[in-house]
């Protein structure tokens, strides 16, 4: 698969994030769904991704889930974690990434979004930072500005947790935060 290399971004831009959303299905999981002859639905998660959405929500950034299906697994996971926004049975990502920003009063140019399909495209354009995984669709792909090194369920949104984290610290010996590039 060729994975378009993207511009690196700068640690203002990362630094300016003030909410943190994602899709569920493909980048907090590998994309598959196990389900069992009683229709019970089992997905795997990675634990290094959680602490890093741990560490992050911790710090003060906003998190938010939006799933274009419903699940128990993603809303239990997203309780175990204490995500404040879970957003389920929403195809248009876009649509409600806008007015979870509006309410949180924030510009679009002031979150990051973490997708892997077709549906994900427009959300990840019109975010500060579109962010990908290298397994994506192409138009996912096309539309990111950071795409992981790790796939999706395996660190992928650990990767992006550190780089916010290290963006809001700030830089060794420069008291004022936001300078600078940051590692890609």
């Amino acid at each position: 698969m060729d994975v378009v290399k993207k511009a690196k971004l700068s640690r203002e831009t990362w630094a300016r994030i003030r909410l943190f959303a994602m899709d569920v299905d493909g980048i907090l999981t590998d994309g598959t769904v196990s389900i069992s002859s009683d229709g019970t639905e089992t997905k795997r998660f990675s634990i290094i991704d959680g602490l890093g959405l741990s560490l992050l929500r911790d710090s003060g950034l906003q998190l938010a889930w939006i799933s274009g299906r419903q699940s128990a697994a993603t809303t239990y996971r997203a309780a175990e974690l204490r995500i404040p926004h879970v957003i389920q049975g929403r195809l248009d990502k876009l649509a409600a990434l806008s007015a979870l920003a509006a309410e949180l009063g924030f510009a679009l140019r002031d979150c990051a979004y973490m997708g892997d399909d077709i549906v994900d495209s427009p959300a990840l354009a019109a975010a500060g930072i579109g962010i990908s995984v290298p397994t994506a669709l192409p138009e996912a792909l096309a539309a990111a500005d950071y795409v992981t090194r790790r796939p999706a369920g395996l660190g992928a949104v650990r990767e992006v947790c550190d780089m916010l984290i290290r963006a809001r610290a700030a830089p060794r010996g420069n008291k004022r935060p936001g300078t600078g590039t940051l590692p890609l």
